[in-house]
């Protein structure tokens, strides 16, 4: 092992061998989950990295990352549940749907009361449908949609459905703006907890809770605080990573992610060749929410999905992935 300034260096064939696992890592605000993924290659060694699901620059908090073999879990955490601590500005409409985006319109707050705020949020609870920011990642025609936006283009998004479990309000404050040409317009921020289905944007509920109030609202600050069962209580900073690289082994993440079965020896054998085994007693494991198998030494053996009498190894784990 090699210490250079704040970084771990480790040499390269043993961190191929032996880096394997999730980084929960709190993303610091002004870095693009690209950054992060690009910072993790250098500290881990490898460019076998990857996350699972993309935070804004603006936002903080958790975003998970995959190491070497670690990345093949990638594709089940990106659908889990998210939480987030969000902070909505009413009064305001930007660009790009929160802070960093220029402002367009102000609208005076005075009229809207603590009870009407409530009553936009209850409305943006449960199963609803989203039109995505213009500035989002999503691809129209091969291009992100925040592209089109940047070279002048309108760019219309189609609604999505998702699901908001849980929208609540933890403070609301009003305040005026200070300069400019608004100055003097008041405004209301509100303190809110969100969690939501994979997909959800929260600046999207910023805008629509603003336009539903007749006001406008944009997002101003956003802190991921859960994805699936990682929470921010279990984040690294970059620094703090930097400083000792330690990851979650495959194993225990795959236990925190996914429904268990416990195998025979004989079961994890036939699964390290490929073939299938029985199914699982209930038999609801598909392709897309395997169970994670495990051997009777507790190593990850393989994802399974269940398909009549049978379970067949959706991924199989060889034993050099154990930690």
């Amino acid at each position: 092992m090699v210490v250079t300034g704040s970084s771990i260096c480790f040499p390269p064939d043993i961190l191929q061998s032996v880096l394997s696992g999730l980084v929960i890592v709190d993303k610091p605000q002004g870095w693009t989950s690209h950054d992060v993924v690009g910072r993790m290659r250098r500290l881990a060694g490898t460019r076998k990295v990857g996350h699972a699901g993309t935070l804004d620059p603006m936002a903080t908090g958790v975003l998970v990352v995959g190491v070497n073999k670690a990345t093949r879990l990638l594709t089940y955490i990106v659908g889990t549940t998210k939480a987030y601590d969000a902070t909505i500005r009413l009064g305001a409409t930007t660009v790009t749907d929160d802070a960093e985006g220029e402002l367009v319109h102000t609208g005076s707050t005075a009229a809207v009361t603590d009870a009407a705020i409530r009553a936009g949020v209850a409305a943006l609870t449960g199963a609803i449908s989203q039109v995505p920011s213009s500035v989002s990642a999503i691809k129209v025609n091969g291009e992100r949609a925040y592209a089109r936006v940047r070279s002048g283009e309108d760019v219309k998004l189609a609604a999505r459905p998702v699901t908001i479990h849980s929208f609540d309000v933890l403070g609301i404050r009003r305040g005026a703006h200070e300069g400019g040409a608004h100055a003097g317009t008041e405004y209301i921020d509100v303190d809110a907890t969100v969690e939501c289905s994979s997909g959800t944007y929260i600046r999207a509920l910023a805008r629509d809770l603003g336009a539903g109030l007749g006001v406008g609202g944009h997002l101003t600050a956003l802190r991921r605080t859960r994805v699936g069962p990682y929470s921010i209580g279990q984040a690294r900073t970059l620094e703090q990573l930097a400083a000792d690289l330690r990851l979650l082994d495959i194993a225990d993440a795959a236990r925190a992610l996914m429904p268990v079965r416990e195998l025979t020896a004989e079961e994890a054998v036939e699964l390290s060749f490929g073939r299938r085994i029985a199914a699982s007693p209930d038999g609801l494991h598909t392709a897309a929410n395997p169970a994670a198998a495990f051997a009777p030494d507790g190593t990850l053996a393989a994802l399974l999905a269940d398909a009549g009498s049978y379970a067949k190894p959706v991924l199989v784990f060889p034993r050099e992935s154990a930690q």
